[in-house]
């Protein structure tokens, strides 16, 4: 399983409109995700203190837009979809918010 967050009203837009497009799809040309191993340290990097999430969990094998494993620099190599994320391909979503620290953990 591969793993992304985001805020709770872009996943209720995407579960409307069928697709999860988010801004770094336009801008980068792919969708951030991470390993289980790496969620907490993204949360805390990139949202730390932010709250109105949701961790999706999405399973690989029921993409449709091509995933990479890609090395990205000082940090590892990590999943990038590079497409829409069909919505039938999350498995699982459960809130996500830091604790009381801002911090996050699993």
């Amino acid at each position: 399983m591969i793993f992304h967050i985001t805020e709770q009203a872009a996943w209720q837009t995407a579960q409307a409109e069928g697709a999860y497009q988010p801004p770094s799809l336009a801008s980068e040309g792919f969708i951030h995700f991470s390993t289980d191993a790496q969620v907490v340290a993204t949360a805390n990097r990139f949202y730390q203190g932010k709250t109105g999430l949701v961790l999706l969990t999405v399973d690989p094998s029921r993409l449709k837009p091509e995933l990479r494993y890609e090395d990205t620099l000082n940090h590892g190599t990590f999943p990038h979809l590079y497409g829409p994320l069909n919505v039938d391909a999350v498995v699982d979503v459960r809130t996500f918010e830091p604790g009381a620290d801002g911090t996050f953990s699993m």
